[in-house]
């Protein structure tokens, strides 16, 4: 299943629940999502094929006796958790996960193909300013002809 793109701003309400944007809602066949934690601080949300996905492929790649194997499958596999989309659109994130990403008010949501992230607004902002001399490395690189 892929997910629709897009960015999205929305707010944490007081109880750690999010609304998922409805563009993003649309494109999906269940309830229930998955959500771990991600790389740069952010969180990341797959429907569960997706994640069935990663996580075999996570665990075909990685071993339990290598140190970077077992770093992986705990800083990914092991904080999931499933989440149900409730009757207003919106998630309950975990405090857990809640605290790995900064959470706390102002969000920004991402749809991503095949996965969504969760990123608290101003973290999103800075790593957007610090990562932009890469991401003009990255777009040189690609060597994408002219559409």
């Amino acid at each position: 299943m892929e997910l629709a793109t897009g960015e999205f701003r929305n707010t944490l309400d007081e109880k750690g629940r999010l609304s998922l944007p409805a563009k993003l809602r649309t494109s999906l066949t269940s309830s229930v999502l998955i959500i771990t934690q991600g790389m740069d601080n952010c969180l990341w949300v797959f429907t569960p094929e997706s994640w069935q996905k990663l996580s075999d492929q996570i665990f075909e790649s990685t071993s339990l006796f290598q140190q970077q194997g077992r770093n992986i499958q705990r800083r990914v596999i092991a904080p999931a958790q499933e989440v149900e989309i409730d009757k207003a659109g919106r998630i309950a994130i975990p405090q857990s996960l809640r605290e790995f990403a900064k959470l706390e008010k102002e969000c920004v949501v991402l749809g991503i193909a095949h996965r969504i992230e969760i990123w608290d607004q101003e973290t999103y902002k800075a790593w957007l300013e610090a990562t932009e001399a890469e991401f003009e490395a990255a777009s040189e690189a690609l060597n994408i002809q002219n559409l």
